[in-house]
């Protein structure tokens, strides 16, 4: 009984955390949805919530990753699917391990909104994986990170919080294309799903 007792503590820990962490995602992803009502630009009513998919949350797609701060990288323009395109710098190269490969991403600074006091400290993360056209949307998700984020040259990147562009749902959009040194040759089973609501024009 005495050595079996620690084993039920990890197991009741490690469940504890399960848990805790499921929470804080469906919490994360119900505040997502609200945005949408909130915001007067949004391609989504209240009606249309009910259409927006996720994989449960996994803390497997929750990594720690290196970071390498790039320097001296020139503006480039980041094409949309408008055909248009949006200014963005290389701000830092991410090294991380998922299910026992390394991978490399870069994340980017949009030069419009390191313009704006609220969204100085923002870092764009877009990218695409073997999800895409099949179980999750054809032309990449999104993560949002910060500057503030990155401690002792590290970041978390959580892909649960991955996210669909508004081109997802609606066309008249300016969502930028993830750059081909962003797409991963797995398959990231965590964050939004396909969209199941009649794309608006």
């Amino acid at each position: 009984m005495i050595k079996i007792l620690p084993i039920l503590l990890v197991l009741c820990s490690l469940n504890s955390f399960a848990q805790s962490y499921a929470e804080q995602i469906a919490k994360h992803r119900e505040n997502y949805k609200q945005d949408f009502i909130k915001e007067s630009y949004s391609p989504l009513k209240e009606k249309d919530l009910k259409n927006l998919n996720f994989y449960d949350a996994d803390s497997t797609y929750k990594i720690e990753a290196k970071v390498e701060i790039l320097k001296n990288e020139k503006i480039f323009k980041m094409p949309t699917y408008d055909g248009t395109s949006k200014e963005f710098s290389r701000y830092a190269r991410v090294a991380f391990n998922l299910n026992g490969k390394d991978y490399q991403l870069t994340l980017y600074k949009s030069i419009a909104l390191a313009n704006n006091p609220l969204y100085k400290d923002l870092l764009f993360l877009p990218f695409t994986d073997e999800t895409n056209n099949k179980e999750t949307y054809g032309g990449g998700r999104y993560i949002d990170l910060k500057m503030s984020d990155i401690k002792n040259e590290t970041i978390e990147i959580d892909f649960n919080k991955a996210y669909n562009p508004y081109c997802a749902y609606s066309g008249g959009y300016r969502c930028p294309v993830p750059p081909e040194e962003n797409d991963l040759q797995i398959q990231i089973l965590a964050g939004e799903k396909l969209y199941t609501g009649e794309k608006k024009h």
